[in-house]
């Protein structure tokens, strides 16, 4: 029975270790910032990935919507 006590604070230490990283990203990103991490506006920064796309994206469109 010992072990399985054991194997369980085992297992809440490894559990608090690996998320660590994600809560200390979560705090400092919200100190930094006055939105949650759900409000965050994207498209205010332009990016080259984002413009390629949306011309991929526009194509597309525009090639089905001849058919």
């Amino acid at each position: 029975m010992s072990s399985v006590i054991v194997l369980f604070i085992v297992m809440l230490v490894i559990a608090a270790a690996a998320f660590a990283p994600l809560g200390f990203f979560i705090y400092r990103f919200n100190q930094n910032s006055d939105q949650p991490l759900g409000e965050v506006q994207h498209g205010d920064h332009p990016s080259a990935i984002n413009d390629f796309a949306e011309s991929v994206i526009k194509f597309v469109q525009s090639r089905l919507g001849k058919k």
